[in-house]
């Protein structure tokens, strides 16, 4: 028998939950005084003796019964009061949340006649848990009970709680009206991660001062059947000996669930679903349902019997049944071998047989087949030609959700048949398991492309559609978020959490990136697992046209005569962007604003989406005419659009087309600015003719002028470049002061013996050089260089000038001896006057060695 118990101001209430006659008793703690007790429900009432009786039959409740219990002292004015809640046993409801309640803290006070007088003695509630379901829908935030203080009429209270779930992590899942003392559950709670709250709340006035003592709040959850029962393995490999007795043990299979282990939402039995093969009898086996202890229970098992699949069910007692299948292999004579899921042309396991005939002849060669355990074909078997194995290969994706592993019968005869009066079987037969590995499957949508309808222009915010996409691995529980992968628009956003999609813009069914009224996103979910998989969905939107664009009047530019013909008339429609019937036909009307309008004009209909506009006067004055034109459409309601059209009015021939010169009027130009055109175009090709003229007589002057060289000598326009080198490290000591202008002899005179320089440039005016023009003719350049060249001659400024050179004495020991015996190889005087040929630099040279004997 289960039951609870609380305390309430001194007294116990004991909950009986099986009974149903007598389901409640209050036990009173001073039994010496006798205390009142009294039902607010008419269907239950409380003896004296503190027993709650059902004053009618309750095994008809469909839901939770609660009521509220008065107890009264028959000579004490003190009043106490408690919340009962009643299930039928059996029968609870697990996803209703509790009903709220009203936790007082307590300020009564007993009085009592003493030699003192009045005293006073403060006494506490201690609360009952609150329950609360794991896994509830809610809707949240979720009422759960209500904190009060008797002092609320006199004074301000406001409410609060501390502690784990509240202000402490896990924070944020109860919470309280500051004013109102409500306090919510907010989200959904899970056992597995917390089995309950200790929670305290607290009073307090308007500063913050202490009003009552705070309160124990305990919150337990309620366990739910929303755990499967789990094997510790896929596969329990067991084995027994051949011909053993009845009774035998085989293997223990040892399953868990995460539920509360003290109920039975957690409480695990076992049994055997199947046994593959069924010889020699179908029940070989039997297992302890509490303890999963498998034996044998007859005898006969033979080497021949290679494997015995032992499905073994965990099943729990409660609301709901979950179920987990598990393999057991009791092995004589077995294979394994392992696969990954979702691949194929993989070899799981070979096959090894024994046989004495001569190797690689038909009596030796294996055929091996698969009798038994796929049904659906995932497997096949190929014998390796050199080895003899057999080659057990997957040929079609296997999945773990689907079978965490197989369990196949494989037989294996010769080639050729056994010779007659052999005593041997003819196919020899093995157990094969194969165990299938689970591996991070990509999320994947349920419908891809998903599509929806909505109408354009939906403002920025609105919420389209939830594209949630489901993992494929169900026994992991991995978390799915989503992110945009293409939005050419960057019209959408997708909820990082739970694939909700929303607008970021107005969708636009003119837009350039919708295709036949329909536009495409595409989004990414992926996984957190180890490697993380990911998986794509299309989101496709069919955008149901709305008249958000106007009509525009086709075309914008026309010609008629001036005057009125009955082929003088201009064809006129209208394009709208919008889908039908928010199109044709359309109206045309002119404005009545400017009057000149419909005075000149006038228009006349020809079908639903064609007018016609035509002179309504014989005559108009050639020019160009900007006529207004009102288009409007059929949508509801319909959009308007005031268009202009350019009209060339213009004379015409004889067969209705404008003439060159009416083309010309029409277009706004009078013969005084037709004929000053023409001048200015006779002008300017007669400057033309004259720039030409004037370059042929120029080209013919400069090829009448003499070169001074060979065409053919001249590197004018070649350029001449040059190796330069420089001196080395040891060509860099050497003294620049020789290289530099002096500005005094100082220097010079005190420098230590050897060659003194000086350079003195004479002290007159420069020279005038010729200049050159800037665009010479090739016959003008040996004039230039003649005076240039005569120029330079004659400037006694230019560089290098007449300077003292003065030597110092070599000194004596010279190897390379004396040059005074040298003499002059040539005989006979020699004519030195092409000297004065030289310039005037050479002139004093001249008069030394050209002058004759006498000098």
């Amino acid at each position: 028998m289960r039951y609870f118990k609380i305390r309430l101001d001194g007294c116990r209430l004991i909950l009986s939950l099986p009974d149903v006659s007598r389901i409640l008793k209050f036990e009173y703690c001073q039994r010496s005084r006798e205390v009142g007790f009294v039902s607010n429900d008419p269907n239950f009432s409380v003896r004296p003796d503190g027993t709650v009786y059902a004053e009618q039959e309750v095994a008809n409740l469909s839901e939770p019964v609660q009521f509220m219990v008065t107890a009264r002292g028959l000579h004490d004015p003190h009043i106490w009061e408690t919340t009962v809640k009643l299930a039928l046993a059996g029968h609870p409801h697990p996803l209703a949340l509790t009903k709220p309640r009203v936790i007082k803290f307590s300020r009564k006070h007993q009085r009592s006649s003493s030699a003192n007088g009045l005293r006073r003695q403060k006494r506490d509630w201690v609360i009952p848990p609150i329950n609360v379901p794991e896994n509830s829908r809610g809707p949240f935030p979720h009422m759960l009970v209500r904190i009060r203080s008797d002092q609320d009429k006199d004074v301000g209270i406001r409410y609060s709680i501390t502690g784990a779930g509240a202000d402490q992590p896990p924070s944020g899942i109860y919470n309280i009206d500051p004013i109102s003392g409500n306090m919510f559950v907010t989200q959904p709670l899970d056992r597995e991660e917390r089995a309950s709250f200790h929670l305290r709340a607290h009073a307090v006035d308007m500063n913050g001062n202490q009003v009552e003592n705070p309160i124990d709040l305990y919150i337990y959850v309620i366990d739910m059947n929303d755990n499967r029962p789990e094997f510790q393995n896929q596969v329990y490999n067991g084995s027994v000996a051949e011909g053993s007795k009845p009774g035998s043990s085989v293997m223990q299979v040892t399953a868990t669930d995460s539920d509360d282990s003290t109920t039975a939402n957690g409480m695990v039995r076992y049994r055997i679903l199947s046994q593959t093969p069924h010889s020699p009898i179908p029940n070989m086996f039997t297992i302890n349902s509490e303890t999963g202890d498998i034996v044998t229970v007859a005898a006969g098992l033979d080497r021949e019997v290679s494997v015995s699949g032992v499905q073994c069910v965990p099943a729990t007692y409660g609301f709901s049944v979950l179920k987990l299948t598990s393999y057991v292999i009791i092995k004589t004579q077995h294979f394994s071998g392992e696969v990954p899921e979702n691949k194929v042309n993989v070899v799981v396991t070979n096959l090894t047989v024994v046989d004495r005939d001569q190797p690689h002849s038909p009596n030796w060669n294996a055929v091996y087949r698969i009798v038994s355990g796929d049904p659906s074909g995932h497997f096949t078997i190929r014998t390796n030609p050199i080895t003899n194995e057999g080659m057990l290969t997957v040929v079609k994706p296997v999945d773990f959700e689907m079978n965490r592993a197989f369990m196949l019968t494989v037989v294996v005869s010769n080639q050729a048949h056994l010779a007659s009066g052999i005593q041997s079987s003819l196919q020899s037969t093995a157990g094969v398991t194969i165990s299938v590995q689970d591996v991070n499957e990509p999320p994947v949508f349920p419908v891809n492309p998903k599509t929806i309808r909505f109408e354009e222009g939906v403002p920025a915010g609105t919420t389209l559609t939830v594209f949630a996409a489901q993992d494929p691995d169900h026994f992991i529980h991995q978390i799915v978020r989503y992110s945009k992968l293409s939005d050419p628009a960057n019209w959408l956003k997708i909820n990082r959490t739970n694939g909700q999609i929303t607008t970021m813009a107005l969708l636009d069914r003119e837009s350039m990136y919708v295709k036949n009224n329909v536009y495409e996103a595409t989004f990414l979910a992926f996984d957190n697992g180890s490697p993380q998989a990911s998986g794509t969905g299309t989101l496709q939107i069919y955008l149901i046209d709305v008249n958000d664009n106007a009509p525009v009047l086709v075309p914008r530019e026309a010609q008629v005569c001036e005057r009125a013909r009955p082929n003088s008339r201009v064809n006129i429609t209208a394009s709208d962007a919008d889908a039908d019937p928010n199109v044709g036909p359309f109206v045309f009307e002119l404005p009545s604003f400017p009057a000149s309008v419909r005075r000149n004009w006038t228009i006349s209909r020809l079908s639903g989406d064609y007018a016609q506009l035509r002179l309504r006067i014989p005559y108009l004055e050639a020019s160009v005419y900007e006529i207004p034109i009102i288009v409007s459409d059929s949508g509801n309601p319909p959009l308007s659009n005031r268009s202009v059209i350019r009209v060339k009015v213009c004379p015409c021939d004889d067969n209705g087309d404008c003439s060159a010169t009416g083309a010309v009027a029409a277009a706004g130009l009078g013969t005084g600015a037709i004929i000053a055109i023409l001048i200015c175009i006779i002008i300017l090709l007669s400057m033309v003719l004259l720039f030409v003229v004037w370059m042929k007589r120029r080209e013919k002057e400069r090829q009448a002028k003499p070169l001074l060289i060979d065409p053919e000598d001249d590197v004018r326009d070649n350029i001449l470049k040059y190796d330069e080198e420089g001196g080395g490290e040891e060509d860099q000591d050497y003294d620049l002061s020789q290289l530099q202008q002096p500005e005094s002899l100082d220097h010079i005179i005190n420098k230590p013996a050897g060659v003194r320089r000086v350079d003195e440039r004479p002290v007159i005016a420069e020279s005038q050089y010729p200049i050159r023009p800037s665009l010479p003719h090739p016959g003008d350049i040996g004039d230039f260089i003649n005076d240039g060249l005569r120029a330079a001659d004659n400037d006694p400024t230019a560089p290098p000038y007449d300077s003292l050179l003065v030597f110092d004495y070599e000194g004596s020991g010279s190897t390379a001896g004396s040059v005074s015996s040298l003499n002059s190889i040539s005989s006979g005087d020699q004519d030195y006057d092409y000297l004065n040929d030289w310039g005037p630099r050479f002139k004093k040279l001249a008069d030394l060695y050209g002058g004759g004997d006498d000098d």
